[in-house]
């Protein structure tokens, strides 16, 4: 009797958007999928907006949600504001904006419930020429044909096979958060909806646009309004003050937003209201939980090695200035799911064809989010070339510069 073939088997590590937009291009493509996730409690995506690019799009289309009026928020144009509030200057770009808690949604909706697993953070990953193996700290293992590493920044699985390839501190933080359009005043609300809009100070940057509200609604009256303001905060002392809670305790990289003390928040307001423009002043102002993350720099030299795959910011973390995060992880999600088709699912083939072309791009971008946020770190250096290197980075810091440049759709 012939041998019946069975589907080959994936292990995604990440249950966020990356580990699902894998996951489900390629339970589409007839593998046999699980998605381990190590939090224990339901994602959430703390009110981050998401700048849609092709590769996005590209996605969702072949995993079959389809893109309508619902996926986000259409930017009619960009505007800056000057201090005193008044219009600084426009430009005709427009985009689609969403949020990452719109995309999950729709994601997991996608993949089958009974394959996606809460509380499993991945601690090993061993391999050998036929399979490769999962373990995680709950006891359990999973074994399969490839393992996708889709556990963002602080990736298990990167720190096993490249843990040379860290993270590396840019200077400075985004401050973020999400207000209901309803709470604007009408003057406000008539000059931020439904524009992408931008206010700039000495060594600030802070922008702004409408994107779903909480209940995942695009329509008029239930939308919010998204705000990221980059702001120096260049030692590692002010930092950790920035990390410590009213108790005390220091958390690395980041603080849950519940935990920010009502000090930092009171300062961080103030300083909104002193060297922003009014409009978005009172987006701050209004905002219920703000929250902050420190903008890093993480850089793969490969992303695969064996049966192992890494995938969206396990490999690379661009600044958030050229806005693809979640659609370079679409990207690579796709190239991935191609080359295993093109290669008949032969994994090794495959995966060094991944590596190759994805780790060009990914060079590129960081390269490219550099230059837009250089302006924005601490500069201390001196000389002629560091004098040459600080008025180039100035030259991204104008509102004509910021209108061009920040989170437009580019070829790399």
């Amino acid at each position: 009797m012939a041998e019946v073939s069975r589907a080959p088997r994936a292990l995604v590590i990440g249950g966020s958007l990356g580990g699902l937009f894998a996951a489900n291009l390629l339970h589409r493509q007839g593998w046999d999928v699980e998605v381990y996730e190590q939090s224990p409690e339901p994602l959430a995506g703390r009110g981050a907006g998401i700048i849609t690019h092709p590769d996005l799009f590209a996605a969702l289309k072949r995993i079959g949600i389809p893109v309508d009026d619902t996926i986000g928020v259409d930017i009619a144009g960009r505007v800056a504001f000057n201090r005193d509030g008044s219009v600084a200057g426009t430009q005709d770009i427009r985009q689609c904006l969403t949020t990452w808690g719109r995309l999950h949604t729709l994601l997991l909706a996608a993949f089958p419930a009974e394959r996606y697993f809460l509380s499993h953070a991945c601690v090993q990953v061993e391999q050998d020429d036929a399979s490769v193996t999962a373990r995680f700290s709950n006891g359990t293992k999973a074994k399969g044909d490839l393992l996708i590493g889709a556990d963002g920044i602080r990736s298990a699985v990167r720190r096993q096979f490249a843990p040379e390839s860290r993270p590396r501190y840019a200077g400075y933080v985004a401050w973020r958060g999400l207000v209901e359009e309803q709470l604007l005043s009408p003057e406000t609300h008539r000059d931020l909806f439904p524009l992408f809009a931008f206010s700039l100070a000495e060594r600030e940057h802070m922008l702004g646009y409408p994107v779903a509200g909480f209940s995942n609604s695009t329509r008029p009256g239930e939308r919010c309004f998204n705000f990221v303001w980059y702001r120096p905060t260049r030692t590692a002392d002010e930092l950790a003050n920035l990390c410590t809670d009213s108790s005390g305790r220091k958390h690395e990289y980041g603080i849950p937003p519940p935990l920010i003390r009502a000090d930092v928040l009171t300062a961080m307001r103030k300083a909104a209201a002193e060297q922003l423009s009014p409009q978005f002043a009172e987006v701050v102002e209004k905002t219920r939980q703000p929250f902050f993350q420190a903008i890093f720099d993480l850089e793969s030299e490969s992303m695969c090695q064996g049966r192992v795959a890494l995938l969206g910011d396990a490999a690379f973390v661009a600044r958030p200035h050229v806005g693809m995060g979640v659609s370079k992880a679409a990207g690579d999600a796709l190239a991935l799911a191609d080359l295993l088709a093109l290669n008949d699912n032969d994994v090794s083939r495959a995966l060094a064809a991944y590596s190759a072309g994805r780790v060009i791009l990914g060079k590129a971008v960081i390269a490219h989010a550099r230059e837009l946020g250089a302006y924005l770190q601490s500069w201390s250096r001196k000389g002629a070339a560091a004098a040459a290197a600080r008025k180039r980075a100035a030259q991204h810091h104008t509102n004509e510069a910021v209108m061009r440049e920040i989170a437009v759709t580019r070829t790399f």
